[in-house]
């Protein structure tokens, strides 16, 4: 289920993410680590995160996402290992929250592009995904909420 879309101007918020790429089919071998590595990362240097996790992708193709796992924080975090400083962009953006299991991820972003184009908006390749409460605050996959931003362009 996902809510109506609303169109919204973010503003750059300062994160701490590690860069990724993998095929579609192994996403999650390398996210799944991912995070626990980044939140480690964090409490080593004493930064707490001020937002939810976060996936930021920049180029999807049937061969190769191109993207971020990534956390809001305060302060820029020091580079160790595969972490390093980075940020969400200033953009304009539809926005909606999916109410569901991860595994219905997908189809939420086909309705919701759908509903973007509907809207008289261009969508753009870069998005990203805030999974605002998940697997770590319920069991059931049914109350977990992720936001949806998709960047655009054009005239609604």
């Amino acid at each position: 289920m996902l809510d109506n879309p609303v169109m919204l101007a973010t503003q750059a918020i300062r994160a701490a993410v590690i860069r990724l790429n993998a095929h579609p089919k192994d996403m999650p071998e390398v996210m799944d680590p991912a995070f626990p590595e980044l939140l480690k990362a964090l409490a080593a240097q004493g930064v707490a995160a001020t937002g939810p996790v976060f996936s930021h992708f920049f180029k999807m193709t049937p061969e190769l996402f191109e993207f971020e796992i990534g956390v809001p924080v305060a302060v820029d975090v020091q580079p160790t290992g595969r972490v390093e400083p980075g940020q969400l962009p200033e953009a304009t953006v539809m926005q909606t929250i999916y109410y569901g299991p991860y595994e219905g991820l997908p189809a939420a972003w086909g309705q919701f592009d759908q509903l973007v184009e509907e809207e008289g908006y261009q969508k753009l390749d870069e998005f990203w995904e805030e999974y605002i409460y998940g697997p770590e605050s319920s069991p059931d996959p049914a109350t977990w909420r992720t936001r949806l931003n998709r960047l655009v362009n054009g005239q609604g």
